[in-house]
């Protein structure tokens, strides 16, 4: 049987255990989620592009996969954050972690040329947030 089109790649979700939380920690990061987005069984935040991070609560996946339980173990999956300078990728760790949440990984110079850090939402996913470091001799961005 041949497909008449291919597969798009929509969204990325995430099972929540406190939806409120999540909501909190992702509107911290700039995502835009409907008021009231708290007291519903699914919502969503577009993302540029067009895709769409969906936050679930574990009651919602329960109500149609009963047997459903949340992985175990360390996450593969993490989301990343691009920031506008690596000054931003300090000042957004240093306040997710003011906050409350788990600063994972304190902001470092990655030999790979970025400003990076990681800090961990609600549920212990990681959330890269990242800026490119200037180049030798060039003015940081924004100077």
């Amino acid at each position: 049987m041949k497909r008449t089109s291919t597969p798009r790649f929509g969204f990325v979700g995430l099972a929540v255990s406190d939806l409120a939380a999540s909501i909190a920690f992702y509107r911290r990061l700039g995502l835009e989620f409907p008021d009231g987005a708290e007291e519903l069984p699914h919502v969503e935040a577009e993302l540029p592009g067009g895709l769409l991070l969906a936050l679930d609560p574990e009651s919602t996946i329960r109500s149609f996969h009963p047997q459903w339980r949340p992985p175990s173990g360390g996450g593969r999956v993490s989301l990343a954050f691009r920031c506008a300078s690596p000054a931003q990728v300090d000042a957004v760790y240093e306040e997710l972690v003011e906050a409350g949440y788990h600063g994972e990984l304190k902001p470092w110079d990655a030999f790979w040329g970025q400003r990076y850090a990681v800090v961990h939402d609600p549920d212990g996913n990681g959330v890269d947030l990242l800026a490119p470091l200037p180049s030798a001799g060039e003015p940081p961005a924004g100077e």
